[in-house]
């Protein structure tokens, strides 16, 4: 089951991943990370998400698409989550990239919340409860967004 909402500004991008956040904080633990799955066209508001994800996660450092170092980390301050880790994987062309990141790793620690954006290019190695946000343009500033979860086919 997916939820489709529109935004109508990269303030309601950010509130919508803020209260994202602000949701898997509340939920209890599983037996591995809680992975965010993003995909969308360059520039159709993933990374804008993410910084209110970040925010609603408690993250107070600026949140910047990483592109070049493809992954980094921040500590989360939260009783049951200790680490929010953001990757972007636009520059990996499969899962083999990822392998040098200890992403196994990470994934299967419980204590952290993983968001991947261009999880398109990585999906094989995504486990399927990973949670998928797709962009898509509306207009200028406004973006459908759909909440999901991942599917392999």
């Amino acid at each position: 089951m997916s939820t489709k909402l529109i935004t109508a500004s990269a303030g309601q991008t950010k509130k919508l991943g803020q209260e994202l956040a602000k949701k898997i904080l509340r939920s209890p633990l599983g037996r591995q990370a809680r992975i965010l799955g993003l995909v969308g066209d360059l520039g159709s508001g993933k990374t804008t998400f993410l910084q209110g994800f970040a925010r609603g996660l408690g993250v107070k450092e600026r949140i910047l698409s990483p592109t070049f170092v493809i992954m980094k980390r921040f500590e989360i301050k939260d009783y049951r989550f200790k680490n929010f880790y953001h990757l972007d994987c636009y520059r990996i062309k499969n899962q083999k990239g990822l392998s040098g990141l200890g992403f196994k790793n990470i994934i299967s620690n419980p204590e952290n919340i993983v968001a991947i954006e261009w999880a398109n290019l990585v999906k094989l190695a995504l486990p399927k409860n990973a949670v998928m946000v797709r962009f898509y343009f509306v207009g200028k500033d406004s973006r459908k967004i759909i909440v999901g979860t991942f599917k392999t086919k």
